[in-house]
C-alpha cells in the first residue's frame, strides 16, 4: 500500500512538475467550432512507457518553456504533441522536448489542442496559436519572421496542415489577432501521421510552404505515409530534408534509450541552424 501511495505521488509531482509557469488561453470567450463547456483536461489511467497522457481538451492553451537570456536565439517553436487526435502525450512529446529547445535557445510553446476527434478544432488552435505567438514576439524577445510549428505523430499531422493551410484561416475571426499571418516559417515533422487524400480537413499542399524537416524510421508503421508526403511535397517543389533512419520505430521523443531519439536532434539542430541563419 505505501508503495502504491509513492507511485501516486511520485507520478502527480511529475505531471505537475512537467507543465510551465507560465500559459496563454488561446480562446478568452468562446471557442470556435466547439460545443463543449470549458474545462481542465482528464489525464487517461495508461502511464504505460513512462508516458503522461491527457484529453477532453476544451480549453486549449499555450504552455511557455523561455531559455537562458544569454542564449536566446529569438526563435520560437510552438510544440505539438501527438496521441493520434485521441490524447497529448504532454511529457515525452511536450514538456521534454520544450525543456531541450530551450537548451538550444529557443522560446518554446508546448500547445494542447483540442482531442478527442475535433480535427477541425484542432486547426482552429495551431492557427490561433501562431498567430499569438507573433502578435506578442516583442514581449518574448522574438523575431516574428522566426517561429515554427514542431509535431510529433499526429501532432506532426496537424503541423503539416499549419504548413500547408495558412492562407485562409479555418475559423471566423474573433478579434485584431485574427488578422496577423498564420503562416509558420519552418515546419519541423517527427515520424508524422499522414495518408494521401486525406481529407478531414483537407491539406492544401501549395508551392508557397515553409522549409520542412522530416524524421521518421522504417520500421515505423507509419513509414508508407512518408513516402507518400515526400512525393507530395516533391511536386509542389517544397524545400524539405527528410531522413528515414533504420529502427526506432515509433513515438520515442527525445528518450535516449532508442537509437532514432539520439540521431534525429542533431540532425535537427544542423538543419534549423542553416535554414534560420543561426550561429
Amino acid at each position: 500500500m505505501k508503495f502504491f501511495l509513492l507511485f501516486i505521488l511520485l507520478f502527480i509531482s511529475e505531471f505537475i512538475f512537467s507543465q510551465s509557469d507560465e500559459t496563454i488561453y488561446l480562446w478568452p470567450d468562446k471557442v470556435p467550432n466547439e460545443i463543449k463547456a470549458k474545462s481542465p483536461p482528464v489525464q487517461t489511467p495508461d502511464t504505460s512507457r513512462g508516458v503522461i497522457r491527457i484529453t477532453k481538451i476544451t480549453n486549449p492553451l499555450l504552455s511557455i518553456y523561455r531559455p537562458a537570456d544569454s542564449i536566446n536565439n529569438r526563435s520560437a517553436i510552438i510544440i505539438a504533441p501527438g496521441g493520434g487526435y485521441n490524447y497529448l502525450a504532454i511529457n515525452i512529446e511536450g514538456s521534454e522536448i520544450a525543456n531541450w529547445l530551450n537548451s538550444l535557445g529557443f522560446t518554446a510553446f508546448v500547445l494542447q489542442y483540442r482531442v478527442p476527434g475535433n480535427r477541425l478544432g484542432a486547426l482552429n488552435d495551431i492557427q490561433r496559436a501562431i498567430r499569438i505567438v507573433r502578435s506578442k514576439s516583442a514581449d518574448f524577445n522574438l523575431s516574428p519572421n522566426k517561429i515554427g510549428v514542431m509535431g510529433f505523430s499526429a501532432g506532426g499531422n496537424l503541423s503539416l496542415l499549419a504548413c500547408a493551410n495558412f492562407k485562409n484561416s479555418s475559423y471566423a475571426s474573433t478579434d485584431l489577432t485574427d488578422s496577423i499571418n498564420c503562416r509558420p516559417d519552418f515546419g519541423v515533422l517527427i515520424y508524422p501521421a499522414f495518408k494521401k487524400n486525406e481529407a478531414n480537413p483537407k491539406i492544401h499542399f501549395n508551392r508557397n510552404m515553409p522549409p520542412l524537416f522530416i524524421f521518421g524510421t522504417f520500421d515505423d508503421f507509419l513509414a508508407e505515409g512518408f513516402f507518400e508526403l515526400g512525393n507530395q511535397l516533391k511536386e509542389t517543389k517544397t524545400s524539405v530534408q527528410m531522413h528515414l533512419y533504420e529502427a526506432g520505430g515509433h513515438g520515442y521523443g527525445l528518450r535516449n534509450k532508442n537509437p532514432a531519439a539520439k540521431v534525429w536532434p542533431d540532425l535537427f539542430s544542423n538543419w534549423i541552424k542553416t535554414t534560420l541563419h543561426l550561429k
